[in-house]
């Protein structure tokens, strides 16, 4: 049976401990439930490299784990290579769009988590850094729904 070519989706915020690495696990949870994981590679990472080699932060790995979902990547910085290489490059807000569209990505890669939203209250995912668990609560719901429905359009692009 040939194999299938992957799909490669690419989450990406600011200093890939927050918000892009729980796109990541959250994604890679649901389509490990789905029976879809052999259709794609994932992974995160940051526009900056500030935290590079470094785990998620312990108020998204704690709030993931309570609800079931691991965060198994690193910190890193967003590279060349990678606006090549992933098909689909997620970002969580405009500065990290216009970051990857400055650095040489193809606008036709390039989205906004929100994009695939059913419902969009706000059109980024908002930094939770600075402030307390409410703001990772909402981060945590506004990707678990819009993962979603990233993963049934990029699901429907499959033969």
């Amino acid at each position: 049976m040939p194999s299938r070519t992957l799909i490669r989706v690419l989450f990406i915020c600011t200093g890939n401990i927050c918000r892009s690495p729980l796109a990541e696990g959250v994604f890679l949870h649901k389509i490990n439930r789905r029976g879809l994981a052999h259709l794609f590679a994932v992974d995160s990472c940051g526009t900056g490299n500030w935290h590079a080699g470094e785990r998620p932060d312990p108020r998204v790995l704690e709030l993931a784990a309570e609800r079931g979902v691991s965060l198994p990547g690193v910190a890193r910085q967003v590279t060349d290579d990678d606006l090549r290489r992933f098909d689909h490059i997620i970002c969580m807000d405009e500065e990290h769009r216009d970051h990857v569209l400055y650095m040489g990505a193809p606008a036709n890669k390039v989205k906004m988590l929100l994009e695939f939203h059913p419902q969009p209250p706000m059109a980024e995912v908002p930094d939770p850094y600075f402030g307390e668990r409410d703001g990772f609560e909402l981060v945590y719901d506004l990707v678990d729904a819009a993962t979603d429905g990233l993963i049934d359009a990029l699901a429907n692009q499959v033969p």
